[in-house]
């Protein structure tokens, strides 16, 4: 069939758009799983889920924080009860695949400090798990077995020493491995101004930086600098790519910023700059493809995540949104991906809570 020259433009534009919408739905998509995880067992209930990882066996863990529920949410804790409902749960829990509690510990014990207020989670090639908190003199940085058994301490509860002290940390963010270097990258954090590196069985210092690979100072630019030539606090996530990039989440500056692992600054990317209050980059995840081709992004400020195309930052999507249902946020805070592209997010103040996001588009082929 011939058409019509007016016939045959309006095709030509309908090609032109339909090519258009294919090039904007580049990157995998999303929908909620409002049935993840399972009810807790043992009248337990969540405080602000501080962070979440993904371990070698696919399983989800959680650094909650028990000590954030109000009253009427701990009733049946309190003394004497004032209600059925509820018990604060552990702070460490780890979800299998289906959403189910398998195991779960945390809290003070002997030989070591707990912080005041939990915050990182990660666990390494050898199954030790690695905690921080973000409180008030959380200095300290804590390993523990799998099951919950005491290994080391490092650091100590105390005031921050400055952002050039190599054995005293300030309210560490976040973890990064370097399987292969031993080494363990710390986003150090809240209280200072530093990615900092040490190895992960000595403790000795390896190397530190701050914003675009200086040395990290603790001298504060007055107000809100997309240019800062210092990281703002927090420095909220480190984060390793298999092809040796380091990504550095500058949150309040609303960049993120990226390195070689020697520390020297590669490129940055700055998202949403009229951001104001906490800041547009809170967190980030490698999406599980061979070539780690798209980053997961939270914006805790703005409430919603983002999917962004690693190799030149571009932001190709959003989901999520401010609300309190399925699917939506209040301070979404972490991200953590597993091998077949589900997405897990954390939710801090009120939010408390932990939501699980399927792909619908563009999981990761195998």
């Amino acid at each position: 069939m011939r058409l019509s020259r007016p016939a045959a433009g309006l095709f030509a534009c309908l090609a032109l758009a339909l090519g258009c919408a294919a090039a904007r739905a580049e990157g995998p998509t999303f929908k909620v799983d409002p049935f993840w995880p399972k009810p807790l067992p043992n009248n337990w209930i969540l405080g602000q889920v501080a962070s979440v990882t993904v371990d070698a066996i696919g399983h989800i863990w959680i650094n909650q924080r028990p000590n954030s529920l109000t009253i009427d949410e701990k009733g049946a804790f309190t003394t004497p009860k004032t209600s059925k409902c509820c018990v604060p749960a552990p702070s460490i829990i780890e979800f299998d695949q289906e959403g189910n509690v398998a195991q779960a510990w945390g809290g003070p014990g002997q030989g070591y400090e707990w912080p005041k207020q939990e915050h990182g989670i990660l666990l390494d090639n050898k199954d030790r798990v690695w905690l921080a908190g973000n409180g008030d003199n959380d200095g300290m940085v804590l390993n523990f077995t799998r099951d919950g058994k005491f290994i080391k301490q490092w650091g100590h509860m105390g005031p921050n020493n400055g952002s050039l002290d190599p054995k005293q940390f300030g309210q560490v963010a976040d973890f990064a491995i370097d399987a292969d270097a031993n080494e363990i990258y710390m986003a150090d954090g809240y209280g200072n101004h530093r990615v900092i590196v040490l190895d992960m069985d000595t403790g000795a210092l390896k190397r530190m930086w701050g914003a675009y690979g200086k040395p990290p100072t603790d001298n504060r630019v007055v107000g809100y600098n997309p240019d800062d030539p210092q990281f703002a606090n927090p420095v909220h996530c480190v984060k390793i790519a298999n092809d040796g990039l380091v990504y550095v989440c500058d949150r309040v500056n609303n960049r993120v910023q990226v390195f070689h692992k020697d520390g020297s600054f590669v490129k940055q990317f700055v998202y949403l700059p009229e951001t104001r209050k906490s800041g547009s980059t809170w967190d980030v995840a490698f999406w599980p493809d061979k070539d780690q081709s798209y980053l997961i992004m939270v914006d805790g400020t703005n409430n919603e995540m983002r999917v962004l195309r690693r190799s030149d930052g571009e932001v190709l999507s959003t989901f999520g949104r401010s609300g309190r249902m399925a699917g939506e946020f209040h301070w979404v805070h972490t991200v953590a991906v597993d091998k077949d592209g589900n997405v897990y997010t954390t939710e801090v103040d009120t939010g408390k809570r932990l939501q699980k996001w399927t792909p619908t588009n563009g999981a990761p082929q195998r």
